[in-house]
């Protein structure tokens, strides 16, 4: 037993260490799976080098090549512009526009992609005297429900690594639990900052005319770094610049140029992989996500080789690192029987229900400060001694471990509240800070309380 509580104290002093250090979690816990493996559990190299998850790498491999095409050629872009052209001033309806257009994003491949309609949302905002928290949650919250498709980063690896450890969990149910859960909070968010008191400014019938021809912020915003979330220079340039960079020189009815054959095709592969996704799952088969963007990737690579050549320097290599060290030291802990002593000490807490309520609120807690990923990574493995029970349905507990650990990530020690913190005008900014620290802190309760009771609780009866 001593060999297993060092070796979990070390698992956790290496989450701290590359916390405070900002060195990259990845290498620090593949070097600590080996010698813990090697010198506490008398396992052989090769036997720990076994436990790199081959199927997560080609799932977030073939993922980020995917649509890293789809951006090289620029019909990521070309989605965007179509879109924001398309959207009415109707100010109601705005933060739920912005909150489909960030899930959308989202949902390739990278949840931090959507960031880009962050400096796009906030200038809109003001324009039509939106609280900006509202359109800052209803941008959060996009991330947060397109990052668990089946297609991006959020959903790969937590359904990834259910899958890895044993735990059956469909990856459309999986969105469909973050979706559903952050339309419950954009509702939320509606009735607490203002959202409904918007109906009353607008006329019956009224929408207005299409944002994009004619309309520029005041000032640019400043530069955000964008391109390393996996976002194309052009779609950094209109995050930057707002809805600056959608001017129109031509008159409002002039056309906007088309696709060219390459992103038409694109477009084609993008709802060829979506429609083959929910094919196989309707069939009851279990698509593999990664195998079929290799598919499609090919493709788009035959019919432009050079775009295709541009995106394998895209690949999220670093994510692929960081999961591949979790998970091969979470397999080490499994080997020691570390984690069989974790299910031992939660199964004292007396009920499967309360430690699955305190498993998602660590993990809500640790995301408000750390990578969602990493401790998605992390907890779903942990989280078998509670599933082995029988007490409790494995899928419902790790999506609700899942989504709890997103959507604390609005607090402003995240990435993505300090971008919606940095977005808008200083005065504002003490305001937001102080709310959006309220809200993700609160996240860190309501959502446990919520999706335990929503998912876990049913499944117990």
């Amino acid at each position: 037993m001593t060999s297993q509580i060092i070796a979990l104290i070390v698992f956790v002093g290496i989450f701290a260490l590359a916390t405070i250090r900002k060195v990259h979690l990845g290498v620090i816990m593949f070097a600590g799976a080996a010698g813990v493996g090697i010198w506490l559990a008398d396992m052989e190299m090769k036997q720990v080098v076994a436990g790199f998850p081959i199927s997560i790498l080609v799932l977030l491999v073939g993922v980020t090549y995917f649509f890293a095409i789809a951006q090289a050629n620029g019909t990521v872009d070309k989605i965007i512009e179509s879109a924001i052209s398309k959207v009415g001033d109707n100010a109601f309806v705005l933060p739920i526009v912005f909150f489909a257009l960030t899930a959308g994003i989202s949902a390739m491949g990278s949840p931090l992609a959507g960031l880009v309609m962050t400096p796009i949302g906030m200038p809109l905002a003001k324009k039509y005297g939106i609280d900006r928290m509202l359109m800052g949650l209803a941008i959060g919250c996009g991330l947060s429900a397109g990052g668990f498709a089946p297609t991006s980063l959020f959903g790969i690896v937590t359904y990834g690594t259910a899958h890895s450890v044993g735990i059956p969990l469909n990856p459309l149910l999986l969105f469909a639990v973050a979706l559903g859960a952050n339309i419950v909070l954009l509702a939320g968010a509606y009735v607490m900052f203002g959202g409904f008191k918007l109906l009353k400014t607008l006329a019956p019938g009224e929408f207005g005319p299409a944002i994009a021809p004619g309309f520029a912020t005041k000032d640019p915003l400043p530069a955000h770094p964008f391109e390393r979330e996996g976002i194309s220079k052009r779609s950094a340039q209109i995050a930057r610049g707002g809805l600056n960079t959608l001017q129109r020189t031509e008159t409002p009815t002039a056309v906007r140029p088309r696709m060219n054959p390459t992103q038409l095709i694109t477009v084609l592969c993008m709802a060829g992989l979506v429609a083959s996704v929910i094919a196989l799952a309707l069939f009851g088969l279990d698509p593999d996500i990664g195998v079929l963007c290799f598919a499609f990737a090919t493709v788009m690579t035959l019919v432009d080789p050079k775009t295709g050549k541009t995106a394998v320097g895209k690949i999220d290599w670093s994510t692929v690192l960081m999961v591949g060290g979790i998970i091969t030291f979470v397999g080490v802990l499994q080997k020691m029987g570390a984690v069989e002593l974790l299910g031992d000490a939660a199964s004292q807490i007396g009920s499967p229900l309360i430690a699955a309520l305190v498993i998602c609120l660590i993990g809500g807690l640790v995301s408000a400060f750390a990578s969602t990923t990493g401790m998605l990574a992390a907890l779903v493995p942990l989280a078998i001694p509670l599933v082995a029970s029988g007490d409790i349905a494995g899928w419902a507990l790790i999506a609700a471990l899942g989504v709890c650990s997103s959507i604390v990530d609005v607090s402003p020690f995240s990435t993505v509240g300090a971008t919606l913190v940095a977005t808008v005008d200083e005065e504002e900014r003490p305001r937001i800070n102080q709310l959006l620290t309220r809200w993700g802190m609160s996240m860190v309760v309501i959502g446990p309380l919520g999706l335990v009771g929503a998912l876990v609780l049913p499944t117990m009866f």
